[in-house]
């Protein structure tokens, strides 16, 4: 069972934030990054204000071969960067384990990923790595992805998400309970018995594909 992570990094300690330095109060994000050719090419945006001292300070990197300017955009300009990560980066080990690197947002001082890895084996081996090498890595969180076929909203259908998000926000499972199952069901124009069944499927669906994934794996 794969396990997503979100982590937060000291700008210093990542490879492509030695790399994309960018000064405050400017905010880099890398939208994706794809295997081309063999090894991984990162598209990253930045503000057009911040431009020419970022292109200048990549290009002078010693692992750069280029950086390319992929679209401008109202204010943003997003770039593709051919570079060669180490072999004792923190990346490379990251792409070792067969992990993704699904997003992240760079700062001046910080960087923040959200990395899939293939099991919780992996994710083991990649913070022992980190441990090893002292490198200080901050948690935020960990979970597992939804069922394959769960489809968006974790397998809620549109009346089940909307009956839920509403109950939420209108304090249904508030303590004291600031709405009643009649007075959710109104604002539908359902009854009191097709509220009370929404919420009890849709509650069982979040549940089945979310929380109960490592148990049927089990």
């Amino acid at each position: 069972m794969s396990v997503i992570v979100e982590i937060t990094i000291p700008s210093a300690a990542f490879e492509l934030g030695q790399i994309l330095r960018i000064e405050k109060p400017t905010e880099i994000s890398l939208e994706t990054m794809v295997p081309l050719g063999g090894k991984p090419t990162p598209f990253v945006r930045i503000r057009n204000d911040a431009r020419e001292t970022f292109e200048r300070s990549v290009r002078e990197h010693p692992s750069v071969n280029e950086i390319q300017l992929v679209n401008t955009h109202e204010d943003e300009t997003l770039y593709a960067l051919d570079w060669e990560p180490s072999d004792a980066s923190l990346l490379r080990r990251i792409l070792d384990l067969d992990a993704v690197l699904l997003g992240a947002t760079g700062t001046a001082d910080t960087w923040g990923l959200e990395l899939r890895f293939p099991s919780h084996e992996a994710l083991s081996a990649f913070q022992e790595f980190y441990l090893d090498e002292d490198i200080e890595v901050s948690i935020e969180r960990i979970y597992n992805p939804t069922k394959p076929d769960a489809g968006p909203w974790f397998g809620l259908t549109p009346p089940q998400r909307e009956t839920l998000a509403d109950a939420v926000e209108n304090g249904y499972y508030s303590l004291p309970r600031q709405i009643s199952t009649k007075e959710l069901a109104d604002s539908f124009d359902i009854s009191d018995q097709a509220v009370t069944e929404r919420l009890r499927r849709g509650i069982a669906t979040l549940v089945s594909n979310t929380l109960l994934l490592d148990k049927e794996k089990d």
